[in-house]
């Protein structure tokens, strides 16, 4: 379907949250994409038979799709690969959030209503109305707080929640990124895109969401993670060609 709005949702170890999110998602992208959507669950071998669910949805539901993949490499590689096949099968617009409910399907109509006029939105929780919800933990508030507050100031970027993961590009915006040239494979990767957006003179806005906790399961952070993520908003500092 050219110009469809492809979601993609990576997943590892998300098959309580799975089935729910995508059933609410459905209605919401129905509505909100005339030109047709499409879903694309990316799974990186969850060993608690994630991918099993998604398969299950996939066969009744025709609008959604899987990518399985035989490794776990991080949460860049896999946005990257659904990417890839979203831009492959002609989408207009790509959305792209956390499969944990974190994230409230209603909003995605918000984020693909501020796209007709935008390369990128970006679903904020640190503009006017947004925020995290009271069950997030005071120190995990502090971290992202801290994380937003190191990339904005090392980069020297407007943009207040930087390392947020609820977005929607236009397809052409995201094919100017270069993907294959992408570098970062953890949390930074939501960094490193709105960075080279920016770089490249893209118009990104933000629109205020409120943050939940996930509804089920755990959290893939981890202080190697964030290691990692600031080793590399570091490093986009002083590379010149993205």
């Amino acid at each position: 379907m050219k110009g469809a709005v492809w979601l993609i949702l990576p997943t590892y170890n998300e098959a309580e949250n799975l089935e729910p999110l995508v059933e609410a998602l459905l209605p919401v992208l129905s509505e909100a994409s005339p030109a047709g959507h499409r879903l694309l669950v990316v799974d990186d071998d969850s060993p608690d038979g994630t991918g099993r669910v998604a398969d299950a949805l996939a066969a009744r539901q025709a609008s959604v799709e899987v990518l399985h993949r035989s490794a776990r490499e991080g949460l860049g590689p896999a946005y990257l690969a659904g990417f890839r096949r979203a831009l492959e099968a002609g989408a207009g617009h790509v959305v792209q959030m956390d499969a944990d409910f974190s994230h409230d399907p209603r909003d995605v109509a918000r984020l693909l209503a501020a796209g007709q006029d935008a390369d990128l939105v970006l679903g904020s929780r640190y503009v006017a109305g947004g925020g995290v919800a009271a069950d997030w933990h005071l120190a995990r508030r502090a971290i992202s707080r801290a994380g937003c507050w190191y990339a904005r100031r090392l980069l020297g970027l407007g943009v207040r929640d930087l390392t947020g993961g609820f977005k929607c590009f236009r397809a052409r915006a995201l094919e100017a990124l270069e993907l294959d040239t992408v570098r970062s494979a953890g949390y930074a990767f939501q960094v490193e895109l709105t960075y080279r957006a920016i770089r490249r003179g893209l118009r990104v806005v933000e629109i205020p969401i409120l943050f939940h906790e996930r509804r089920a399961g755990y959290s893939k952070m981890s202080p190697a993670i964030a290691l990692e993520a600031a080793w590399r908003v570091a490093h986009l500092r002083m590379v010149t060609d993205l």
